[in-house]
């Protein structure tokens, strides 16, 4: 559209010169203020000119598409207009963005060919190891093979196995490749069916929590006096200086 309407405009102007000439007119005065005046809004459009350009090279080199879900300069969101000058995104709370493309610094495609859901599945300390990744593997070969999600779903669920210690579980880490813009879709499915399967097979999803060790009431009470009695002497210390003052 832009290039189509810059076409036409030079066009038009050709056209006005070319006329003028032929009516015996002298254009060179106004060749040279036309000069003067382009300088100037060269000057004055050089981010413009630098947009265009990056919108060029952007669209041309298909980093993004309108439909993608994309990260532009730390803002995730949905890709609604991808042109020469700006790029739109409108992010989950249905806020839209737009940005000269001349400013977009980074851009990360988050559905480009293919997405993946990526997994933190927190178990107890106490569990078996072996036993939970098998039963993440069960439950993500019975999701692939659902007519619901099997198209979905361009891979086998993978379950890289224990990713770090917290302090109050184990982290299991696994990924799922799917089509694009479906990993939220498959995951969100995914995970409500893997806590129906902990339930049933009693391994526990702990929670933050802190133990408690209480110091038996004698020993208590002994602290107690011993308390008492080191404020007493502080106290008629005291006494005995102000006395002697």
């Amino acid at each position: 559209m832009l290039v189509r309407q810059g076409i036409l405009i030079l066009i038009t102007a050709t056209t006005i010169l070319l006329g003028l000439k032929q009516l015996g007119i002298d254009i060179a005065p106004i060749l040279a203020s036309a000069g003067i005046v382009g300088l100037a809004v060269g000057f004055g459009a050089q981010n413009l000119v630098r947009d265009i350009i990056s919108g060029f090279f952007l669209i041309l080199e298909n980093q993004v598409r309108v439909g993608d879900v994309a990260t532009i300069n730390g803002t995730t969101g949905l890709v609604e207009e991808c042109n020469f000058r700006t790029l739109i995104v409108r992010d989950l709370t249905g806020t839209k963005h737009i940005w000269p493309n001349g400013e977009i610094k980074t851009i990360s495609n988050l559905t480009s060919e293919w997405s993946a859901f990526v997994f933190d599945i927190g178990v107890h300390y106490n569990s078996d190891i072996d036993k939970v990744i098998r039963v993440m593997h069960e439950e993500g070969k019975k999701l692939r093979e659902d007519p619901a999600f099997s198209y979905l779903i361009i891979e086998d669920f993978e379950v890289f196995g224990v990713d770090k210690f917290v302090e109050s579980a184990m982290i299991i880490k696994g990924r799922v490749k799917t089509r694009p813009i479906q990993q939220w879709v498959v995951g969100r499915e995914y995970q409500k069916r893997l806590k129906q399967r902990f339930d049933k097979e009693n391994i526990t999803i702990p929670f933050p929590q802190r133990d408690l060790y209480l110091k038996t009431m004698p020993e208590f009470m002994k602290h107690l006096e011993a308390d008492q009695n080191s404020k007493g002497q502080e106290y008629a210390s005291d006494a005995s200086k102000q006395t002697e003052y």
